[in-house]
């Protein structure tokens, strides 16, 4: 059968053993560990997940048509991505992936109203739903860990620190642009502890009422505002900018545009930090599953596109970051949280629901962890001398951001909950 073969030529490391619909069983792999057992509890199954297992697999455990008899989750997706580059030398995967290949122009197409409804299906979530697996602040981007030890809100707290520090904040009253802006704890950041004058721009409407709540409270709408608009729609110059995980959301085709807009909107002396997930690999598309269930019109960059379009902008690349497994312990967090607030969450919603979301948060994490996934944050300007010679001030702003931080956060803006509980 098709799912025998492709099994056989697949999975060499690791462990996994099928039970079929029939009740017969085949094993697969050397012994070792990471094992798992599943069992496929219909007979199509055997030939959809040999066909498309990408997006199958996901769905059959989804559904429920594929459980884990021995094992979790986190092994049998920790078998697959250990063994998943022979699964894309098997003919039939080769001959799927060049569909998608086919299919991606007309995917990455991203006028603004299909922006705004790929942004909703995912972000106009139930913020209840946030606050069971987010930090209080509901960051949800990769945290920067000093150790793999360090607690998800002190981690998520350095993130926005590091970045601050790249955007050269020290002197007060300068304008930044948060594209992206979330449920606006970057932007929060940065007007209550760096002084800026910030505005924050976001396309889910959950997230820009929840933003707007929470600088009302924090009594910082007067220098931190947000609109709830899409960023080709400003106009500037800001003398910063700054956009944390929305980069994801551009799509491959429209990085020439996205760039370009950022040197329009940046002023002359002005600096920019994306931070966004990337690979470390050629380019290839994002995984199927991501890309139905989890973030319709998302996709995730090799440096290699990134710079082929920043280039063609005039802008320059003042320094790149590569955060490696800072992503992987963010997301083993999250998951932790998520399966501590499991139940709840299947009230919230149902238990395919919760299933199709441990999917997400264990699958990334192994992305991250085994498939050559990464974070970059790329800093740029439009003029040489705009920044100074040596990195020795992002280290110098760190230190200086932190004191003030100790002085500054008496306000409790950090927890959304606040303003989630006032609406």
């Amino acid at each position: 059968m098709l799912l025998h073969s492709l099994f056989a030529h697949m999975i060499r490391t690791g462990s996994l053993s099928v039970i079929d619909a029939r009740g017969q069983r085949r094993d697969y792999g050397d012994g070792a560990e990471p094992r798992a057992v599943v069992k496929l509890h219909r007979t199509d199954l055997e030939w959809k997940l040999a066909v498309n297992p990408a997006v199958r697999l996901g769905e059959a455990y989804m559904d429920g048509l594929l459980t884990i008899e021995e094992g979790d989750l986190y092994s049998l997706l920790d078998v697959m991505a250990h063994n998943y580059h022979r699964l894309e030398e098997h003919w039939l995967v080769k001959a799927g992936n060049w569909l998608l290949r086919q299919g991606r122009r007309v995917k990455q197409y991203n006028p603004i109203g299909r922006a705004q409804k790929n942004v909703a299906h995912h972000y106009d979530l139930s913020g209840r739903l946030y606050d069971l697996f987010l930090d209080p602040d509901r960051q949800y981007s990769c945290a920067y860990f000093a150790t793999p030890d360090t607690d998800l809100e002190s981690a998520q707290l350095a993130k926005k620190r590091h970045l601050a520090a790249k955007l050269r904040l020290a002197e007060p009253g300068l304008t930044a642009l948060d594209i992206g802006s979330g449920w606006g704890g970057m932007a929060l950041y940065l007007a209550q502890v760096a002084d800026a004058d910030v505005t924050g721009v976001t396309l889910s409407v959950e997230q820009y009422k929840l933003s707007q709540a929470r600088a009302a409270e924090a009594q910082l709408q007067d220098h931190c505002r947000f609109e709830l608009v899409d960023y080709r729609q400003k106009n500037g110059p800001f003398d910063r900018i700054v956009s944390v995980g929305m980069f994801e959301h551009v799509g491959k085709a429209n990085y020439d545009e996205y760039f370009g807009k950022v040197r329009k909107l940046l002023a002359e002396d002005g600096v920019a930090v994306i931070h966004s997930i990337g690979r470390f690999d050629e380019p290839s598309p994002i995984n199927p599953f991501i890309r139905k269930y989890i973030f319709p019109g998302a996709d995730v960059p090799a440096l290699s596109e990134v710079m082929t379009s920043v280039e063609k902008s005039g802008l320059l690349v003042t320094d790149i970051e590569i955060l490696r497994l800072h992503y992987a312990e963010t997301l083993k967090n999250w998951n932790a949280r998520f399966q501590a607030n499991r139940k709840a969450i299947a009230e919230l919603y149902d238990e395919r629901f919760c299933r199709m979301w441990e999917m997400y948060l264990v699958g990334c994490e192994l992305g991250f962890r085994r498939q050559g996934l990464m974070v970059f944050q790329i800093q740029l300007t439009r003029r040489l001398d705009a920044i100074p010679l040596t990195r020795d001030y992002m280290v110098e702003e760190e230190k200086r951001l932190a004191e003030l931080e100790q002085e500054r956060f008496s306000v409790p803006y950090l927890d959304s909950r606040h303003a989630t509980a006032a609406e």
